[in-house]
């Protein structure tokens, strides 16, 4: 089985046309089409996991990262035109570089090849996957959680529509059907056969496909994700940062875990971002180490009088420290400077997202010189990390990685190149190579 599906990808590859061509644009428009026209079916298949899922005893957060609505369906129209708007800036050629007196040089996009997506419950990646990697001339293969293993089967048929539509080969895009861990590890040891991996998810899934494969990985270390608040911050819009960073998308992998905060003004961070909370009723739970006062005197564990507020306050565990929590939960750690903050962020960040609050510019230098992360925020919120919203186009993950791409992973990190050189004529021999 893992033969045959290797092998019907990279025919499909070598099948398909150069990147740039126009089947592509076609199947960007075809896949929103058959989207909306599959929808209701694609929901049916998708209630049906999730009345599964609940059957099992997940938990609401991770019920809610299986569940897909008609919302989803509007992101995702979004998303194919975005890519569609994208591809001509992304696959064109550039318009040569002259060499001396003999010749020009230029870059022409080709594909990465077979690209192996694995990912955990999130449905909307298994679209994603069939778009982007696609849209610029890959074979991917999405390998999703076995939790929406039915709503895969209908946006697999969906694609497979698309492809057929746009006449680009039906093997482009395969939707891995098989639960069995054993397909998986056959696949991680095919670098013959896979040229790019994708792994998507959690700390454990990635750090598994890391080690258990040769194959060129492109991924995020996963999102344990700090804020440092300097004495000389804004309290007010540190409380905001807290709590953007952290409720609209808990699971998120550029979310704010922790705030790291100077202790003299820790209590009043507090006392900012529990006002604030509590203003507009954004539920959250604030875990805080045994340096930072309690505020009014509420114990640990405690929501306030009669239970009626929005927040709630837990001590901070030894455990907590380099942790995603995965739900509305942020933590606060006094610490006496920026350098403690960075001896924290240095032993338990995982190099995706981090963020400086400071209005002495001095600080935020210091701050952004010395993090070494994907991205380094200053003075706003982590959730700005993300492609689209820094203009640098459609993302299919956030990679914490040094080699290819560091960052939103966009259409533009899924295609290599070619170096063209036009010569006319000319011999090596006739040339007189140029030495720095």
């Amino acid at each position: 089985m893992t033969e045959a599906i290797l092998t019907s990808a990279r025919a499909a590859l070598a099948a398909a046309p150069p990147t740039g061509d126009p089947a592509y644009e076609r199947y960007c428009r075809e896949l929103a089409k058959r989207l909306a026209a599959h929808w209701p079916a694609v929901l049916d298949a998708n209630a049906q996991d999730l009345a599964r899922a609940e059957e099992r005893g997940l938990s609401p957060v991770l019920l809610d990262r299986l569940r897909l609505t008609d919302a989803h369906l509007g992101q995702l129209e979004h998303l194919t035109e975005a890519v569609l708007n994208e591809l001509g800036r992304v696959t064109a050629r550039d318009s040569g570089v002259p060499i001396g007196d003999w010749g020009v040089r230029l870059r022409s996009p080709k594909p990465l090849g077979v690209v192996f997506m694995v990912y955990e419950a999130r449905p909307t990646v298994t679209v994603e996957g069939a778009l982007l990697p696609v849209a610029v001339g890959n074979a991917v293969l999405l390998r999703g959680g076995k939790e929406i293993a039915r709503t895969n089967e209908a946006l697999s048929a969906v694609a497979r529509e698309a492809l057929e539509a746009a006449g680009l080969p039906a093997h482009l895009v395969t939707v891995l059907d098989d639960p069995d861990r054993a397909q998986l590890r056959a696949l991680l040891k095919r670098p013959d056969a896979v040229d790019v991996l994708i792994p998507r998810g959690s700390p454990s899934l990635i750090d598994y496909c890391r080690s258990a494969s040769t194959i060129p990985v492109i991924a995020s270390g996963g999102g344990v994700n700090h804020v440092y608040v300097h004495k000389s911050a804004d309290l007010g819009l540190a409380a905001e940062v807290a709590l953007d960073s952290k409720l609209p998308e808990p699971t998120a992998c550029n979310t704010a875990e922790m705030m790291l905060v100077d202790a003299e003004v820790a209590d009043d961070l507090v006392a900012a971002v529990l006002h604030a909370a509590e203003r507009d009723n954004r539920q959250v739970t604030v875990r805080l180490d045994p340096r930072v006062p309690r505020p009014g005197g509420e114990a640990g564990g405690d929501s306030g009088a009669g239970g009626e507020r929005p927040w709630r306050i837990d001590e901070l565990q030894e455990h907590d420290l380099g942790r995603e929590f995965l739900d509305a939960t942020i933590g606060v750690r006094a610490v006496e400077g920026l350098d403690e903050a960075l001896a924290h962020i240095r032993r338990h960040g995982s190099g995706h997202t981090e963020g400086v609050l400071a209005a002495d510019r001095g600080v935020s230098e210091e701050f952004t010189r010395r993090v070494d992360a994907a991205a380094i925020v200053v003075n706003g919120s982590l959730r700005l990390h993300d492609g689209p919203t820094l203009g640098l186009g459609s993302e299919i993950s956030i990679s914490t990685g040094r080699m290819h791409v560091r960052g939103p992973v966009t259409l533009g990190s899924l295609v290599t190149h070619s170096w063209v050189v036009e010569a006319h004529g000319t011999l090596r021999s006739s040339v007189t190579a140029h030495r720095p």
